[in-house]
């Protein structure tokens, strides 16, 4: 209703807006409702006296000691994928014989652009997320306690604790681990 006063305010004098009420639609409120953005096309609109802001999306600032990187970047080298991944991220490197060497579905995810490599870490790319490559099976084991047998996680639904993990890290079967391990609980 605020949109269409604002609308045809210039034509105030000669007409009268009077709400009707609808049968449909009335469960809509002002808040379901875009909001008009604060700028010269706007009638509404008001010159800020400081300087804008830039809006920040999210932030995660996280206070993470170097025997975790150690924990999370050792069993790389253990690992032939996860080696050969650091080497062709590390140094941006190209060699197509050394990405033939990758497992099929590391190979495609290679392709895709999906892995990124900050301080000695892997992350994989999705299209809301970049979460850590793991490969320790005592680092997933402690993800998967942490998400759901830990004291602070409780039991949700199936598809709130694969959210969860999925925004945390990920492994190339970490979809079927996780129902596995959690199909395990009774209380599930």
């Amino acid at each position: 209703m605020l949109r269409w006063q604002i609308a045809i305010q210039e034509y105030r004098g000669n007409m009268a807006i009077v709400h009707k009420a609808g049968n449909f639609h009335k469960n809509s409120d002002g808040l379901s409702r875009w909001a008009l953005a604060n700028n010269p096309d706007n009638p509404a609109y008001e010159p800020l006296e400081a300087e804008p802001q830039i809006p920040i999306e999210g932030i995660k600032i996280t206070d993470i000691g170097t025997k975790f990187f150690e924990e999370v970047t050792e069993p790389y080298m253990q690992d032939r994928n996860f080696h050969i991944l650091t080497l062709l991220l590390d140094k941006d490197c190209k060699d197509m014989s050394l990405v033939n060497t990758l497992n099929e579905v590391w190979k495609n995810s290679y392709s895709e652009g999906r892995f990124q490599l900050f301080f000695g870490i892997i992350y994989h790319r999705t299209k809301h997320s970049c979460v850590m490559k793991l490969c320790s099976r005592l680092l997933i084991n402690t993800i998967l306690h942490e998400f759901h047998d830990s004291i602070y996680s409780g039991h949700f639904s199936e598809d709130r604790k694969l959210e969860k993990v999925k925004n945390c890290a990920w492994w190339p079967s970490w979809r079927k681990e996780t129902i596995e391990y959690f199909h395990i609980c009774d209380r599930c």
